[in-house]
């Protein structure tokens, strides 16, 4: 029994020895602590200098890449633009090829104009069939009876404004050669009021100004054949053209006529401002331009004089300008002043 209570003691006395050797060691391990601290407050200069670098170095390193994105980026570009370059010499291409088919189609193509509202692709059919197989006919210049409807409805439904009286239409041959035939029919009558005008679409085909007419002031309502039997005293006419407006088929005040000969051209331009629906029509060559009126004799013109001031006038620049001398004026005689006279005299008198 005693040996185990010494055994005790030992071991409450080796306890209470490392109980006091470690508050013991604990002062030191602060003190270290304290000591890092004072360190790291003397070296945050040094820390400070070190980011900057560090940053400085970053932002370079940022520039070059930056740098060598923009090249990469301008080298895509003169890729893309040698690509498009090509592709845009492609496209050319292709356009001229479009344009070289459209003027074939164009010279299969013939337009007739002046036709009635209640023309229909039949009877296109059965007037043009006899020159050669017909490809396509379609109608153009239609006014459609409300605005929200297309042309393209209009003309499928044969809903067209009342006030639309005329109507053109374009047939395309599967042959050229039949497209020339086909203008023998340029004059034939359809119907009352009604001569068509036929030619062919393509734009190479030029137009004769020899034989031709220019027509102005005309009325907006005007027709053709209104217009072909005023002209058919001077001779035979081809073809009368009145430009019109797309959207309203309302004429624009001028137009052209086409004769069979020269000669016919000299006698139209007698008729210049003859009445035609009310209007004196102004009638000249194509080509030649419209001169204004001049002014009568009987309008006031300044004098030479006063011309010849003006233009000296404006010529004068401001630094050349000279003012002009006021010459002094002479002294006035004053006028006599009249004398006093009494009134005694003056009643007298």
């Amino acid at each position: 029994k005693e040996n185990k209570k010494r055994k005790r003691t030992e071991e409450a006395e080796k306890a209470s020895e490392d109980q006091s050797s470690s508050v013991v060691q604990e002062p030191p391990i602060k003190a270290k602590k304290a000591r890092k601290k004072e360190l790291s407050k003397a070296e945050k200069e040094l820390a400070n200098r070190e980011s900057a670098l560090e940053q400085a170095d970053e932002e370079e390193e940022q520039k070059l890449f930056q740098n060598k994105a923009k090249q990469k980026k301008k080298a895509s570009h003169a890729v893309a633009k040698t690509v498009v370059n090509s592709d845009t010499g492609t496209a050319v291409k292709q356009q001229k090829e479009k344009k070289v088919d459209d003027e074939a189609v164009n010279r299969r193509t013939v337009f007739v104009g002046n036709l009635p509202v209640n023309c229909t692709v039949q009877v296109l059919k059965s007037l043009f069939k006899e020159y050669g197989p017909i490809k396509s006919i379609r109608f153009r210049s239609l006014v459609p009876a409300e605005d929200t409807s297309s042309k393209k409805l209009a003309a499928i439904k044969h809903k067209v404004h009342p006030n639309a009286k005329f109507v053109n239409a374009y047939i395309v041959f599967k042959e050229e050669c039949d497209a020339v035939k086909a203008l023998n029919k340029n004059g034939t009558e359809i119907a009352t009021g009604f001569h068509i005008r036929v030619d062919i679409a393509s734009k190479n085909n030029s137009h004769d100004n020899k034989r031709s007419v220019f027509l102005g002031n005309l009325s907006y309502d005007i027709s053709d054949d209104a217009v072909r039997e005023h002209f058919s005293v001077c001779g035979g006419v081809v073809a009368v053209r009145i430009v019109r407006d797309r959207n309203t088929g309302l004429g624009k005040g001028f137009g052209y006529v086409l004769f069979e000969n020269k000669d016919a051209v000299h006698l139209a331009l007698k008729l210049n401002e003859s009445v035609l629906m009310g209007r004196k029509i102004r009638v000249k060559r194509c080509g030649d331009k419209w001169k204004a009126p001049q002014n009568s004799p009987h309008q006031s013109r300044a004098p030479k004089d006063r011309v010849d001031t003006t233009l000296k006038n404006k010529r004068c620049s401001i630094e050349s300008f000279v003012g002009e001398k006021a010459n002094p004026l002479k002294k006035s005689a004053k006028p006599k002043r009249l004398k006093t006279i009494p009134r005694n005299k003056a009643g007298k008198n």
